[in-house]
């Protein structure tokens, strides 16, 4: 059986509970390649607000790629994937990608996921939103990405925040049809 690859990228955004979370489901999917690329302020982001460290995301990925390897895999589109994600996703990565800048690693394999027409999926994390955050996300929507601010739902009753982010991990995971139970779905929280 031919493996899924998936690619996670984590940018220097607040929100590295998301990627840590998107991370060990990965990669406990015995049908799933996980790809990682880690940006050098996703380290520095993880070091400054978390008690993670980069192990909570490499311990589980099978391939680990830094900002910089250019020539990594997923740069070119002659590697097939089926599907990237940006968790969580600066504005500056926003940009870049909106732009077709293709600096660093994270940037050009979405330029690549965006043209080939593959699952490319952008988990911002900002607030308050500008009017060009707004305008990079329509159009990196009208080239065929999805923007997914890290907006967790309430309706499945969350007790700590590992709650709130599982059921924001769990709703990216939705996007590629990859299954999980990080989550309970609406049809299962009847209060009645």
């Amino acid at each position: 059986m031919d493996k899924k690859r998936i690619i996670l990228a984590v940018t220097g955004a607040s929100g590295t509970i998301y990627s840590v979370i998107l991370a060990h489901e990965l990669g406990k999917m015995e049908d799933v390649e996980l790809h990682l690329i880690l940006s050098d302020a996703s380290l520095k982001v993880m070091e400054l607000e978390t008690d993670f460290n980069p192990d909570n995301l490499t311990d589980h990925a099978d391939f680990v790629y830094p900002q910089n390897l250019i020539s990594a895999p997923p740069a070119s589109g002659s590697w097939k994937h089926d599907g990237m994600i940006i968790c969580p996703c600066s504005m500056a990565s926003l940009a870049a990608v909106a732009q077709g800048l293709g600096s660093n690693l994270i940037h050009r394999a979405a330029d690549v996921s965006l043209k080939e027409r593959r699952k490319l999926i952008m988990v911002t994390r900002e607030t308050p939103l500008n009017l060009i955050h707004i305008r990079n996300m329509e159009t990196v929507t009208l080239a065929g990405g999805t923007v997914m601010p890290a907006s967790p739902g309430f309706y499945h009753s969350p007790e700590s925040i590992n709650d709130l982010a599982a059921h924001m991990a769990g709703r990216i995971l939705e996007q590629l049809n990859l299954p999980h139970n990080l989550y309970k779905r609406w049809d299962q929280n009847s209060r009645r």
